[in-house]
Formats: C-alpha cells, sequence, structure tokens
C-alpha cells in the first residue's frame, strides 16, 4: 500500500529525493523519455517536479531554447522544446546546467510541463498536470493537495 505525502508538509526550501519507480514520457504517441534513474524535487504545496537524466530521453527528442528563468534554490534554467512523431512542444521542457551545491543532482537531468505531452507515468500510474500553466508538478495518487497553482494560490 502506497503512503500518503501531504505537500503541505513539504519542506522550503525545497527537498530533492531518488524516485525508485519507472518514469516515462510520451508525445504524439512515442516514448520519448523511460528511466528508472529519475529524481524529484518537493516543494511546500506543490506536487512534485520530475527531473529525468537527459541521456534516458529518445535521441534528437530535446532541442535547445533561447528562454532562460531564474529559480532562488536552484539556480538559472535553460528551456529546450521536446519532438516526436511530427510534432513539435517548444519550451515545454527545463534543465539546469549549472545548479547550485544543494540541488547538483539535477545536473543533466531535464523536466517539464506534464499538460504539453500526451502522458507522463510513475510507475504504472498517469500522472496528472499540476494547476495552472507555471509549475511542472506531477499529480499522482501518493500525493494529497491541496496544490499551488490554481486561481487564488498564488501567494500560498
Amino acid at each position: 500500500m502506497t503512503r500518503l505525502r501531504f505537500v503541505a508538509d513539504f519542506p522550503r526550501p525545497p527537498a530533492i529525493e531518488r524516485v525508485e519507480a519507472r518514469v516515462q514520457v510520451v508525445l504524439n504517441g512515442v516514448t520519448v523519455a523511460d528511466t528508472a534513474r529519475a529524481w524529484r524535487v518537493l516543494e511546500t504545496f506543490h506536487p512534485p517536479t520530475y527531473y529525468l537524466p537527459m541521456q534516458d530521453f529518445l535521441a534528437g527528442a530535446l532541442t535547445s531554447r533561447p528562454r532562460t528563468s531564474f529559480c532562488e534554490w536552484k539556480g538559472v534554467a535553460h528551456y529546450l522544446s521536446l519532438s516526436a512523431g511530427g510534432r513539435n512542444e517548444e519550451d515545454v521542457a527545463w534543465t539546469y546546467p549549472d545548479p547550485s551545491l544543494a540541488y547538483a543532482a539535477l545536473k543533466d537531468c531535464v523536466a517539464l510541463y506534464a499538460g504539453r505531452v500526451d502522458a507522463c507515468f510513475v510507475g504504472e500510474e498517469r500522472a496528472t498536470p499540476q494547476p495552472g500553466g507555471f509549475y511542472g508538478g506531477w499529480i499522482t495518487g501518493e500525493f494529497v493537495g491541496p496544490f499551488k497553482g490554481g486561481p487564488g494560490t498564488q501567494f500560498w
């Protein structure tokens, strides 16, 4: 039986933990990422954001983009496009080429918005995207909200 975890109990600054389950991403009917070596970041009121090793993505599926953003904890994020089977999603993923020391495990890993691909799986369970378009969390049955991201949650 899966132990329920309440996102209200997650820390700030965020924690990072290894994912024991297989993690997969599907775009346009193609499995573009498949790994048993993912990490997840756990932050107060957020479902986990999953980070998959870049080398566990389908060759040629990721393309660098000029967009960047800054996370007060992890550093400068660089955005990526994801392509498969003739479909291209620009700025759907991000990576930290030079993360802060506390998040060094995320170097050469990629996170992405679950709502902009066909499906994301953690083990056999299909993840639901975190509400809103700003955050990249994946909701599975292990995690209990309320989740930040929907209307009225900006200042939680």
